[in-house]
């Protein structure tokens, strides 16, 4: 499994307030961008597989409403996310 407990631990403590922290809207965009990652890897191999591929482009469409709402709530945090992750050039 590419996702593990100890890895989504990691994740939320360094873009959340902490381990436990998995509601922020910081930490579920970290998480969805990892997963956009390892999608995106898998279907450079397998182009064909295109279940995957709706998966994407969903997991796109739910980080991106989060970085919307994070954007209209406090644009600071949205900027800070956007930098730390590389989401934007």
């Amino acid at each position: 499994m590419y996702l593990t407990a100890e890895k989504k631990q990691e994740l939320f403590s360094t873009y959340g307030k902490g381990t436990t922290d998995t509601g922020s809207p910081e930490a579920q965009v970290a998480l969805f961008s990892f997963r956009i990652n390892h999608l995106t890897e898998h279907l450079k191999i397998n182009k064909k597989d295109f279940a995957t591929e709706r998966s994407l482009v969903m997991l796109v469409g739910k980080r991106r409403r989060l970085l919307d709402y994070l954007k209209k709530k406090d644009i600071e945090r949205y900027r800070s996310i956007i930098k730390e992750l590389g989401i934007r050039k």
